[in-house]
């Protein structure tokens, strides 16, 4: 009996069957698993960049879109799950530069992995990191060029310079002079104080070729559901008067409303002539109201499509709400629950609106809207997932030039950036005695990644590009400092005289969210994991109410009945 007095009681803190891994190994591990996820999107990276093809539940995705693929891939790891909400941010922030900041995150974390596993703190490699980013992004800031000073025309024409770099790397880049020159001059239709960018639509229209896409200087939209008597309506107006309804102009909405009950069948008729009476004063008051186009949230029936068209007046229900939004904002309309005491104000108004077929498809447009400036790019393309993926790249260029607008400095592309900051943090390193001179080098290794995978993804020879570029960062006089890697020659060039330029607002949000993703996956030394919690919802639930059952009878002997017992 001794010796059983002398054992230490078992401590159980975690359910059966938790699973925990922490120590080294487990960083480790989430390095690893960061890193293959990085492995998929590398090769996407550039204008010479592969494309992923993502068959899912959802469909058929073909992109070179990093935060698509991200979002598409579905991860379940959780560490690695952190590339993907920073690469969703970045696209949030400045929409583009999504898979460069997976790849620079994942480039650091391989960095840091040789120092982990001879026994480094990771505190110490994240406070170097930290301080690397810091003066990595100061550095940026100085070298950065500013358009402040220029004049709008020849603002416009290094916006497009700063679209053409976007779309170079995208599936539309066959047409980027195109597609640049659309970008600007949809976002410089924009409001400057606000460039709101739900005031840009994008909308698809299958068949024809990328160069059949058109920019629409106001709001466009897909014909509705319409009702025989339509096509009687005038499809063309000049200062015409819009009004904008949320409520139903049919038939219907008045008997389902309602109940009424009769002592006498005679009376049944005045009920039906009741109802119609209404409808009618409904349409006769939007008529008065002076309103030559008609649109609604609700559906628009039979009998009120005929009755507009009658009075050569265009209709159109069942809008969409992001079309009608832009509606009321552009032409100046305000939306009305009710056709009772209609004034003019309430209408709103633009220069031209008409009907016009695209491809197979007929589309409202509204021009020369004065209240707000808006613009809609209608993208025609041949097939579906062709134009979705044109839908992606142009919702980048956009935000990179609405960015470009409101923080207009830029820096040179092609990895020129990412060498330059690379030299200056290894020579700033050897200002350090302790082991942050090593910490701060491997962050400026890191940095080489984005100029070494542009040349992996052309097919050229990495090993022999980076060692031009290194000669020509390292010249004394400073003239080397724009040098990044030319895709089509394989060689280096000037990528500031080639007007390959990039924001600078994406690089440094760039190498911010990069450095903290890692920081964080540096930070995490044990994962606790509990099989049992991650069983469907249902299982869960029932287990609860069984859980709940013991507890009820417990207290009275089967605890539905007796609840029962006393009601």
């Amino acid at each position: 009996m001794m010796p059983m007095m002398g054992m230490q009681p078992q401590i159980i803190l975690l359910k059966e069957g938790t699973d925990t891994s922490q120590g080294k190994a487990q960083l480790i591990s989430n390095i690893n698993a960061c890193m293959a996820v990085v492995d998929t999107v590398r090769t996407t990276l550039g204008p010479r960049g592969m494309d992923k093809l993502i068959h899912d539940a959802r469909g058929v995705t073909i992109s070179n879109d990093g935060a698509t693929i991200m979002k598409l891939l579905d991860i379940v790891h959780p560490a690695a799950k952190s590339l993907v909400d920073v690469s969703l941010a970045q696209d949030a922030e400045v929409g583009d530069g999504t898979t460069s900041v997976v790849v620079l995150a994942g480039e650091f974390l391989k960095e840091a992995k040789p120092f982990i596993e001879e026994g480094v703190h990771p505190r110490s490699l994240m406070k170097s990191f930290r301080q690397a980013s810091v003066l990595a992004v100061e550095r940026l800031k100085a070298l950065a060029i500013s358009l402040e000073d220029k004049h709008m025309e020849e603002k416009k024409d290094l916006l497009k310079k700063c679209a053409m770099t976007t779309l170079n790397s995208k599936l539309v880049s066959g047409e980027k002079e195109f597609f640049a020159q659309m970008v600007v001059d949809a976002v410089s239709t924009l409001d400057p104080s606000t460039l709101d960018l739900k005031m840009v639509g994008i909308k698809k229209v299958q068949g024809g070729g990328l160069r059949d896409s058109f920019l629409v200087d106001g709001v466009a939209f897909k014909k509705t559901f319409s009702y025989a008597g339509f096509e009687q309506q005038p499809k063309s107006f000049h200062n015409p008067k819009i009004l904008v309804l949320n409520i139903e102009l049919e038939l219907k909405a008045e008997k389902e409303n309602a109940e009424i009950r009769l002592d006498d069948p005679a009376k049944y008729q005045s009920i039906v002539d009741a109802e119609w009476n209404i409808i009618y004063d409904k349409l006769a008051k939007c008529v008065a109201s002076g309103a030559n186009i008609v649109l609604s949230r609700l559906a628009i029936g039979d009998l009120a499509t005929q009755y507009f068209a009658d009075r050569n007046i265009f209709c159109a229900g069942r809008v969409e709400t992001g079309d009608m939004e832009r509606v009321t904002k552009a032409t100046g309309a305000k939306v009305q629950t009710t056709v009772n005491n209609l004034d003019t104000k309430v209408l709103g108004t633009c220069e031209r609106f008409e009907e016009r077929q695209v491809g197979a498809e007929r589309y409202n447009l509204f021009t020369g809207c004065p209240a707000a400036r808006t613009a809609t790019l209608v993208l025609r393309g041949g097939s579906e997932q062709f134009i979705d993926e044109a839908d992606r790249s142009l919702h980048d260029a956009i935000m990179i030039v609405r960015r470009a607008l409101k923080h207009a400095q830029i820096v040179p592309g092609g990895g020129a950036i990412e060498m330059e900051l690379s030299k200056y943090l290894s020579e700033h390193s050897l200002q350090y005695t302790s082991k942050a001179q090593l910490f701060i080098r491997a962050f400026a290794k890191a940095l080489e990644v984005i100029p070494r995978q542009l040349c992996n993804n052309a097919g050229f020879d990495a090993t022999d590009v980076l060692n031009q570029l290194r000669h020509k960062h390292a010249l004394a006089d400073g003239s080397g400092r724009c040098y990044g890697m030319d895709v089509n020659t394989g060689g280096v060039c000037d990528t500031y005289d080639a007007f390959v330029w990039e924001p600078a607002l994406v690089k440094i949000n760039a190498i911010q969210a990069a450095t903290e993703a890692a920081c964080l996956i540096l930070s995490v030394d044990e994962t606790v994991r509990n099989p049992k919690s991650e069983v469907p919802d249902a299982a869960s639930g029932a287990a609860a109410q069984a859980a709940m059952g013991g507890r009820g009878r417990g207290r009275g002997g089967g605890g539905m009945r007796g609840r029962g017992m006393r009601r």
